[in-house]
């Protein structure tokens, strides 16, 4: 079990990183107010979607102003059609080399033209209130249900790889191939989808790829749950599950030449409060809770330990960050938490914070970890690493009214 001394080691770092993360001002050239929580102080000086998300989760605990503020940051850069972009750049103009790699149609453009896995409506039940009493988010939602989908079931598809947060995943070599996050044909892949405007029927009309990916739409329905809307669990299912295998694979078009990597994305349904109980429990069973698989000695590692690309190297041969390919990420591992607890895995959800726990301790919030050993990869100060705390501290409040059923 945590222990108290523990559990308030990890709350004071979790607060500390979060307040010096914050930055706060107006915008010089239309004076919109904003204040966001950088992901990491010195790689991550701008307000990303997601991040944002799951800042204001943990900020709920330690100041509700700046929750609200966070997501009404969101809300501020949203264009009149109710898109809003991947990453937003408020008063820090986009330069440098991330020009090239960044989607965005002119460096100079306010954030990128392309979306994150869209999880605003969700933390704002958790975080704020009702989402259906904030009519931006409904606008929103009518963007992604009117540009994103391309079949009848309201899945969302994507057009690049980090439009799904999962960047490099292994699961995408087979998808994009060369193109993918971090190799040297994803110039290409962002200069085409520059020139398509990343008009999702555009880039499928020109032969894709695009992808049905299944952590983005596990969070999308996430939200489409808080606004009251109809859920996409069954839709889910019915497209991207593999009753051969027990698990969830990303769709594509064209269809990829081999089967994607088993990555942590396959797990990523157990969250969902509908999801059938027999399929949730053979993805606890037969994947997370094998040592083998995901079940690491701080666990779940982001790709299947016995797939041949599970890997915790996190430079490309350039010295290029790649993402996702190994390494075990918090905000994915309480999403598996949250399945634990659901179907009652009281003990491994137990054991799951507690390893977890003791990894942030020893190395502090860092971006990643490595999933055998427990070290800390990547960015310090890691914002989102601070979501350790609802896993070690569980709010039930919020838990009855996100992922538990009702």
């Amino acid at each position: 079990m945590v222990t108290e001394s523990e559990r308030a080691l990890i709350r004071r770092r979790s607060v500390t990183v979060l307040r010096q993360n914050w930055r706060e001002g107006i915008r010089s050239g239309d004076r919109l107010a904003f204040g966001y929580t950088r992901p990491s102080p010195r790689r991550y000086p701008w307000q990303w979607y997601w991040d944002s998300c799951f800042h204001a989760i943990v900020w709920r605990r330690f100041d509700r102003s700046r929750a609200r503020c966070e997501l009404s940051s969101l809300l501020a850069a949203q264009r009149s059609d109710g898109f809003i972009g991947h990453t937003i750049f408020w008063d820090r103009p986009l330069r440098g080399p991330r020009r090239y790699t960044y989607n965005v149609l002119s460096p100079h453009d306010p954030m990128t033209a392309s979306i994150q896995p869209p999880l605003l409506a969700w933390a704002w039940r958790i975080a704020v209130g009702d989402p259906r009493a904030e009519p931006r988010i409904a606008r929103h939602h009518e963007w992604l249900a009117a540009q994103r989908t391309l079949e009848d079931d309201g899945l969302l598809w994507i057009v690049a790889p980090d439009e799904s947060g999962l960047d490099a995943s292994n699961q995408f070599d087979a998808i994009w191939g060369r193109e993918a996050h971090g190799l040297p044909g994803y110039l290409g892949l962002v200069r085409r989808n520059r020139r398509l405007s990343f008009d999702l029927r555009r880039v499928a009309a020109a032969g894709g790829p695009v992808c049905c990916e299944v952590l983005t739409n596990v969070l999308y329905n996430l939200s489409r749950l808080a606004l009251g809307l109809p859920s996409l669990t069954p839709a889910l299912v019915e497209r991207t599950y593999d009753p051969s295998r027990g698990l969830f694979l990303p769709r594509s078009r064209p269809a990829p030449a081999r089967t994607p990597a088993t990555t942590i994305a396959a797990l990523a349904p157990l969250a969902l409060p509908d999801l059938p109980e027999e399929i949730g429990r053979r993805l606890v069973q037969e994947h997370l809770l094998d040592a083998r698989r995901f079940w690491s000695p701080v666990p779940p590692p982001s790709v299947a330990m016995d797939d041949p690309s599970f890997s915790v190297t996190d430079r490309g041969l350039l010295g290029q960050r790649r993402y996702w390919r190994g390494p075990t990420w918090l905000n994915t591992a309480w999403l598996c938490w949250m399945g634990l607890v659901r179907l009652g895995y009281d003990e491994a959800a137990a054991q799951l914070a507690q390893r977890l726990a003791g990894a942030v301790a020893a190395a502090g919030l860092r971006e990643y970890y490595d999933p055998r050993t427990g070290a800390g990869m990547g960015a310090r100060d890691f914002g989102w690493s601070s979501l350790i705390v609802e896993l070690t501290d569980p709010d039930l409040d919020a838990a009855r009214t996100s992922f538990l059923p009702v």
